[in-house]
């Protein structure tokens, strides 16, 4: 980095660009569900199906890409709740996240959390150093929307708060 780039300035602007918020989980080699806030996911190429994200530091994600498939949780602006639980350590002597949540396997055998509105099941495709994060690409092998009628969850200036099109 420069010596005369301003990060914090760098984080400030680049938070005025809205962004969705997934939760990506997976299993740990126990088979025991694990996950992580993202506020990065991207749509990447139609042929072959993939997305991908952007990971820092994290304690979850290493055991998520151990079993090379993940699936991204796509929440509703009324999940306020979720997306910080994914994004910080357990709280209140919970062992786990997934402490008290009523979680559906998808097709894939990967937790799907309760009230998303969309869910998308990807295999790890690679795995790319990017700076202080890595760079994930996921093939989709399945995708499934829900009956949620809420808006779309987006991080906008540290914050979350959501967002809805008129007429959809």
């Amino acid at each position: 980095m420069t010596a005369n780039f301003d990060s914090a300035r760098f984080r400030h602007v680049l938070g005025h660009l809205p962004t969705g918020v997934v939760i990506v989980t997976g299993l740990d080699a126990q088979a025991q569900p694990v996950g992580v806030t993202i506020g990065s996911f991207v749509s990447v190429s139609l042929e072959p199906p993939y997305v991908g994200f952007f990971i820092g530091k994290s304690r979850s994600w290493p055991d998520i890409s151990k079993g090379t498939l993940f699936c991204a949780n796509v929440l509703s602006d009324a999940q306020t709740e979720l997306c910080w639980r994914f994004a910080k350590d357990p709280v209140d002597g919970a062992a786990s996240r997934f402490d008290g949540l009523d979680w559906q396997k998808s097709s894939s055998g990967l937790p799907i959390l309760p009230g998303v509105i969309a869910s998308i099941d990807c295999a790890v495709e690679s795995v790319t150093p990017a700076g202080d994060h890595q760079l994930v690409l996921g093939r989709v092998t399945s995708l499934n929307t829900t009956d949620v009628k809420a808006g779309a969850m987006v991080f906008y200036k540290g914050k979350v708060g959501g967002v809805a099109i008129h007429g959809v």
